[in-house]
């Protein structure tokens, strides 16, 4: 049993981790690094408590950051041109041998970075979206 919840427990910090860094990447990459950094400090705050003080200051930053990222149609076709340019350049990677870190490995993890874009870019309209029409209402 104790073993069991190592196991768990390991995967768990494996998985924060892994979301954590690519939020961390995608502050400086085209993506929305704030979101995935939430998520990861989620992740990991269910494992370790002592990670939810940071919880709630970066989940204002993100979700302020979602609604500017969606803001104005400008901002969403740029938002949109990113994750295109994400999903081609990881087609290239993929296709391309002479280009350096060539073959499938790195462009499958644009083409990720792409999608994972997009998926963000979907859940920031609906949110925002649904927050408004509630104000609106009220």
């Amino acid at each position: 049993m104790a073993a069991t919840h190592q196991m768990k427990r390991v995967a768990i910090s494996v998985a924060g981790a892994l979301v954590l860094l690519a939020g961390l990447a995608l502050l400086v990459l085209p993506g929305p690094g704030l979101l995935l950094v939430l998520a990861g400090l989620l992740i990991l705050a269910s494992e370790y408590p002592a990670l939810e003080r940071y919880v709630d200051p970066v989940r204002d930053r993100a979700m302020k950051a979602a609604e500017q990222s969606v803001s104005s149609p400008l901002r969403i076709a740029g938002s949109v041109c990113a994750g295109l340019g994400l999903i081609a350049a990881g087609i290239v990677w993929g296709l391309v041998s002479w280009l350096p870190f060539s073959g499938w490995s790195a462009g499958s993890s644009l083409i990720l970075s792409g999608l994972i874009l997009f998926a963000l870019l979907y859940w920031s309209y609906r949110k925002v979206r649904a927050r408004r029409e509630a104000a609106r209402r009220s």
